[in-house]
């Protein structure tokens, strides 16, 4: 399902909006911050932070009001995530059934959450993945969970246990294996348990 779609386009600085997909300096690069400025001396600028797609690093760039840049066309769908290969996930759409490869590194860290099946969002630019992202919150089934030790019920202890697709977590003295847990992909905690 098309979410977002943007035609490649030479614009204005003074056009650049926060969110917008740059090619500068021959990189892809996500509009964080983009603030206008008027000094006392000398004409106004644009003084803009971009994330680079690739590397995450983020970088400052001055432009004059009408220097020219490319915004680029993005495309961004609902995949199913089908099955981990090398380097790369294969994720399918799930309206053309057309299969992708899927650089593992565009997930980060919320890569190790993904299970078979489940749905994700990737964007492309000129039919190259650029961004991916699972969902914020998975459903995973505790494997193993030593039993909480009669007594120990101060406020806010932990334990660590295992689940099925191998990470370790903590989480309350309640949980017990083959109880399912709900956690959130991007801060890797545990956020409650699924009834």
């Amino acid at each position: 399902m098309l979410k977002y779609f943007e035609l490649n386009f030479m614009a204005k600085a003074s056009e650049i909006k926060v969110g917008n997909i740059l090619r500068f300096n021959g990189e892809l690069v996500n509009v964080t911050e983009i603030v206008h400025r008027t000094p006392g001396k000398g004409g106004a600028f644009y003084l803009g932070k971009f994330r680079n797609i690739k590397t995450g690093k983020i970088v400052e760039a001055r432009m004059a009001t009408d220097e020219q840049v490319e915004i680029c066309r993005v495309e961004t769908n609902d995949f199913q995530y089908l099955y981990d290969e090398g380097d790369y996930f294969v994720v399918m759409d799930n309206v053309s059934f057309d299969q992708f490869n899927v650089p593992k590194a565009l997930f980060g860290p919320s890569a190790k959450f993904l299970k078979e099946g489940m749905d994700v969002i990737v964007s492309f630019e000129s039919e190259e993945p650029i961004m991916a992202q699972a969902p914020n919150f998975v459903e995973l089934e505790v494997t193993y969970a030593e039993p909480a030790v009669k007594g120990d019920t101060s406020s806010g202890a932990l334990k660590t246990v295992s689940t099925e697709n191998g990470i370790e977590l903590k989480v309350p003295l309640f949980v017990n294996q083959g109880d399912k847990i709900k956690v959130d992909t991007r801060t890797g905690e545990y956020v409650e348990r699924v009834k």
